[in-house]
């Protein structure tokens, strides 16, 4: 989904692409790999993110599916007890939905839709889309520096 939306040609290598470099801390696993280590509780993790999270894998990871690697994962993380992180990202939300994002918050997920912050007066939809990053992983325990703090008027 991620290579179509940002206009990537094929799958492979697909972070290689995107960060003009082979990353040293990433490993990218096909979500068909119900037995990559993800996928198991004995995997150290500190949590998961899911970004962007659309409504089908919202819906598989709240049904308790766990029939695709990244709801197999979002499945452990939970079972776990560790943070896990959806950025649903469709609008507007149906019953479906909101049903589907409940059942997700009940089982420990926190829900934290794709939503721009305005107050750090950003100059354009990166800066907004970084800004929305950092705060995604200042959620997780990983502030970053350089991200905006809301800071009122004195």
């Amino acid at each position: 989904m991620l290579a179509e939306e940002l206009g990537v040609s094929g799958r492979t290598n697909l972070l290689k692409k995107l960060l003009g470099a082979q990353p040293k801390k990433i490993i990218q696993h096909a979500d068909a790999d119900i037995g990559a280590p993800i996928a198991s509780g004995s995997h150290p993790s500190g949590g998961m993110i899911i970004l962007p999270c659309s409504m089908g894998t919202l819906a598989t990871i709240a049904l308790g599916l766990a029939n695709s690697l990244i709801a197999r994962a979002a499945d452990v993380t939970l079972k776990e007890k560790r943070p896990l992180v959806l950025c649903v990202r469709e609008t507007p939300f149906n019953r479906i939905h909101l049903r589907n994002m409940t059942l997700a918050a009940e089982a420990g997920a926190t829900i934290f839709p794709c939503i721009p912050a305005f107050y750090n007066h950003p100059k354009g939809s990166e800066e907004m889309a970084r800004q929305f990053a950092c705060r995604v992983l200042a959620h997780v325990g990983l502030p970053q520096p350089g991200a905006s703090v809301w800071k009122p008027d004195q």
